[in-house]
């Protein structure tokens, strides 16, 4: 007897289906569809543990907790270095791992402080600056933009974004194109 749920699916084709969802835009995206290792690889992981919580509050700065958990609790700092170090090549990697310096580099500059200490105001003003500049395409901002992908692929492809940052439905039934919608609800996932 298959006591499989028709749906389980693994994280690796989560991530697959979620990126095939976004256009398959994201840095790195080539590498994640094809599901081989990137070519050529030469880099290897080098991040450190405070690598790690960097990236976590870099997380909770672009994703905070609310009434929900935010990127911080869905351990988004390892879910980066797993990216980065599986799915980007060499040239993206660097980008990344010298985005995480300039991030420090920029809050020291303008608030005297690294970003580990720095306020939540703080923090969140100074992603508010990167995400400015790299909309604007400035090329210095790169890595804000892998940061802030990976933060939001992350975090809805963990279990706590996927169930309680949206609505889910393990099994869907029919389709009802009329759901009433009340201000405030959660997007379905």
């Amino acid at each position: 007897m298959n006591t499989e749920t028709p749906l389980a699916i693994n994280r690796r084709e989560a991530v697959q289906r979620i990126a095939l969802l976004m256009g398959a835009a994201m840095v790195g995206s080539q590498a994640i569809l094809s599901g081989q290792p990137v070519p050529q690889k030469q880099t290897p992981s080098g991040f450190t543990d405070a690598d790690i919580a960097l990236m976590d509050e870099i997380g909770e700065t672009i994703i905070p907790a609310t009434d929900i958990p935010g990127a911080k609790a869905a351990k988004i700092g390892a879910f980066m270095v797993l990216m980065v170090t599986d799915c980007y090549n060499d040239g993206q990697h660097a980008a990344f791992v010298e985005g995480l310096r300039q991030i420090n580099r920029d809050c020291t500059a303008k608030y005297g402080t690294s970003f580990m200490d720095s306020t939540p105001a703080q923090r969140t003003e100074l992603a508010n600056a990167l995400d400015a500049g790299n909309k604007a395409k400035d090329p210095h901002f790169r890595y804000f933009k892998m940061m802030k992908e990976l933060t939001i692929l992350g975090y809805f492809s963990s279990e706590i974004g996927a169930t309680q940052a949206v609505k889910f439905v393990q099994v869907p039934g029919a389709f009802h194109g009329d759901v009433p919608y009340k201000k405030g609800d959660r997007a379905w996932f």
